[in-house]
């Protein structure tokens, strides 16, 4: 099972971008789904994450207050909206599924499913 993401690209800063991840309805119906980012020579970091119904969220402190996210059932597509982008943003973003529910984990292992992952580049 692969999820697509789709929607990064280069901004300017101060600019937005609105990342999109769509997988089959069987994962989206009872998975709790997240966004990471890779930086070049970094370690892989959770970003934000929301539960199987929508109705918890987690952000990273570093884009809270920038990022939204959000989950559409009806497409089985989640959504990461970032707004006020910077150079520290710059990074290949990947979602991913977890069948673990009632937390957020930043633990790679704990998720089952992974998107391809798309480029993001914040830059003037």
């Amino acid at each position: 099972v692969q999820l697509q993401a789709s929607g990064g690209g280069l901004v300017r800063p101060g600019g937005s971008l609105r990342l999109s991840c769509a997988g089959p309805g069987s994962i989206f119906r009872s998975y709790t789904l997240g966004w990471f980012r890779q930086a070049p020579g970094k370690e892989r970091e959770l970003v934000s994450a929301i539960s199987w119904n929508g109705g918890s969220t987690y952000y990273a402190d570093f884009v809270k207050g920038r990022f939204a996210i959000s989950r559409d059932s009806a497409t089985n597509t989640v959504y990461l909206q970032m707004d006020s982008l910077n150079a520290e943003d710059t990074a290949v973003y990947y979602c991913a599924a977890s069948r673990f529910s009632g937390r957020f984990s930043d633990r790679l292992y704990e998720y089952d499913y992974w998107g391809q992952g798309t480029q993001v580049t914040v830059s003037s």
